[in-house]
Formats: C-alpha cells, sequence, structure tokens
C-alpha cells in the first residue's frame, strides 16, 4: 500500500477561484483533496484496511500469469534472474510491509 501527494490547481468552493490543492491518494486512487488556500478538506469514503486487502488479492492472484509470460517471453533471463529474485523477496516483502505500516500511520494521523 502506497500514499502519494501532487499538488494541483483545481477550482474552490469556499475560495471561489482556482487554488492549489494538495491530493492524496491511497494506492491510485484518490483518498483526499484539500485547499492550500482555506484549508478545506473533502476525504473520499475509502476504507484502507479494504484497499490492503484488495491489494494482495490481485497480487496473489495474477503472480502465476505474470510468472508465465515472463519466462515465455525471454527463458533464460527468467532462469537467470530467478534466484536473485528468491533471495532478494524476503527484503522486497519487509519494503513493502514497512511502506504499509507508514501509509497505515500517516491515514491514523490525519483522522
Amino acid at each position: 500500500m502506497k500514499i502519494s501527494e501532487i499538488d494541483v490547481s483545481l477550482y474552490c468552493s469556499r475560495c471561489h477561484d482556482e487554488t492549489l490543492h494538495r491530493v492524496q491518494y491511497l494506492n491510485d486512487k484518490i483518498h483526499s483533496t484539500e485547499c492550500t488556500n482555506c484549508h478545506r478538506k473533502l476525504e473520499m469514503n475509502l476504507n484502507p484496511t479494504r484497499e490492503l486487502y484488495k491489494e494482495v488479492y490481485k497480487r496473489i492472484t495474477t503472480k502465476p500469469t505474470r510468472l508465465n509470460e515472463e519466462y515465455r517471453e525471454d527463458l533464460s533471463k527468467f532462469i537467470g534472474e530467478f534466484p536473485i529474485r528468491v533471495l532478494s523477496k524476503p527484503y522486497r516483502l519487509m519494503r513493502d510491509v514497512g511502506e504499509t505500516r507508514k501509509a497505515f500511520k500517516k491515514l491514523k494521523n490525519h483522522e
């Protein structure tokens, strides 16, 4: 799970003008928007736990297809990289868990 933020110019109904807004995404879905001028904040009704479950489910169910496509594209490259990928998987998994924890912590602090 990943949280990202961008600044974008949007029309603010409170300021009645086009102002800079901070848009926060949770896994490529808009989680909230906040006007940087009047600080009016709109939060979408996203359940972070549900989004995490959907992400994990998608990754698990599509893994066989992704592996199949990789080895069909270039078998020698797939076989050569496979041991490295297996050894680095715990690190990548811990990195993902850390990102998810940061995202949950950030969302909890904003509530």
